[in-house]
């Protein structure tokens, strides 16, 4: 059954000396296992998408006022997840249901394992191993007692915490399973591992109905979308002056073309093709800067290994720029370099969303992607930026956008439309109170 549910610091110059202890991040907990979100009010939005749309909202919220949910993910920094579910929890307790996030523990062998099942069920073919599943398994039976999950809604993230519905022995209320990511051609073994626990659960939600499909077999899909905040620090207006005090701190030049790709150093997201774009455009605009930007999580022990790989292939490039939270890039700074670039790229072999062409389009910036995954759901080939196939039609496109500004313009300006009636935290948020509706009116 489908619901429908419209269902900073100077830069250092040094490429390999960048890794720091993850302990120094910006985490903020209220407990051991709950994260402290700030307040956030849904009235805030009524200049964006209007009074009436955030007066159904709470209309929609009052038919479930005061029933408690809790999120659960696997880490509080890093990644589009933790991202959403800063405001999306905010605004969730804003309309009246008692929302909390938890994060489920996970060491260094756990998390290595999660990242092996990310990457299987993305397609990538590696063995199922004994080793594997006990790790993953007995992690996860830890995690069920120690975690409070007594809660009237709970709405577990992507693969890591999936097994807890297995071994959490006081479960009462309804269970959700959200997945993240791309599941249309997924490696059949450790999809056949997981989906007994994914049948456990009282409805799934996916961002694309095609996720859902083959011998997964979920009890209830609910299609949500992911979304960005418009008021974020990543996506509120600018000054210009800010703007320019970014680009001068990193020593980007604002006088030259900028192009950007926003994403974790990952194989799915392809850095090492988003060079080799940037290498063949430079040979018709030679003056083009690259800028390669993420954010390293802690449940990515992936991510330090492709870091270094893309920096290599970088070589001593001056004009590649491998920017990263560790180096002070934080919200404002992204934001800041999205709005500064000329084009974004997306160059991913899978994509489950790619909240990161959504901000660019917010932002007004044309976005050339791959068509792949969530992808094409955000980029309207030839209205909102360009669909593209490989790398030689990544850097011809890039080009085309890079030397017809009104082309550009034109673009991006359809893209904002295109988030804001698609992808705002608001619609979101609208979708996730349908689906607890509903199931608060099932069996």
């Amino acid at each position: 059954m489908i619901l429908s549910l419209a269902i900073l610091q100077r830069p250092c110059k040094t490429k390999f000396n960048l890794k720091k202890e993850l302990s120094e991040t910006r985490v903020h907990r209220m407990s051991d296992d709950t994260v402290s979100v700030r307040t956030l009010s849904l009235d805030h939005y009524k200049e964006i998408v209007g009074e009436e749309r955030v007066e159904q909202i709470r209309t929609m919220a009052e038919k479930i006022s005061g029933g408690s949910v809790v999120h659960v993910n696997s880490t509080s920094f890093g990644g589009g997840v933790s991202e959403i579910l800063y405001r999306l929890v905010a605004l969730m307790r804003d309309v009246g249901l008692d929302t909390t996030w938890k994060v489920a523990e996970g060491s260094p062998e756990f998390f290595s394992a999660t990242k092996t099942i990310h990457n299987a069920l993305q397609g990538m073919q590696t063995p199922l191993t004994t080793a594997l599943t006990d790790t993953y398994l007995q992690q996860n039976r830890g995690n069920a007692t120690q975690l409070n999950l007594d809660y009237d809604y709970v709405i577990i993230h992507d693969s890591q915490p999936l097994a807890l519905i297995e071994y959490y022995r006081k479960k009462r209320g309804k269970w959700i399973w959200r997945c993240h990511i791309d599941l249309s051609q997924p490696n059949q073994s450790f999809l056949g591992f997981l989906a007994p626990f994914i049948r456990l659960y009282d409805a799934s939600i996916f961002t694309m109905k095609q996720f859902a499909g083959g011998s997964l077999k979920p009890t209830r899909v609910a299609i949500i979308p992911p979304s960005i905040d418009p008021l974020s620090d990543k996506n509120k207006p600018l000054p210009d002056a800010v703007v320019s005090s970014v680009l001068d701190r990193y020593d980007v030049d604002p006088e030259r073309p900028i192009v950007t790709q926003v994403s974790r150093f990952d194989p799915w997201k392809d850095p090492l093709g988003v060079i080799d774009v940037y290498r063949l455009l430079r040979k018709k605009v030679p003056e083009a800067q690259l800028l390669l930007i993420a954010s390293m999580a802690s449940d990515d022990p992936e991510g330090w290994l492709y870091f270094e790989k893309t920096a290599r292939y970088a070589g001593e490039d001056s004009d590649i720029h491998l920017l990263t939270d560790l180096v002070g890039v934080h919200d404002v700074e992204v934001n800041a370099f999205q709005r500064a670039s000329d084009v974004v790229l997306q160059k991913s072999l899978r994509e489950g969303f790619g909240l990161t062409i959504a901000e660019a389009l917010w932002k007004e910036v044309p976005v050339v992607g791959a068509s792949v995954g969530g992808i094409p759901l955000q980029i309207l080939n030839n209205a909102t930026g360009f669909l593209v196939s490989d790398i030689e039609e990544a850097a011809e496109k890039t080009i085309h956008l890079l030397k017809h500004p009104e082309v550009a313009k034109k673009m991006g300006k359809n893209g904002k439309q295109h988030v804001k009636k698609n992808f705002l935290i608001t619609r979101h948020l609208e979708d996730y109170l349908k689906l607890l509706v509903h199931l608060s009116q099932s069996d």
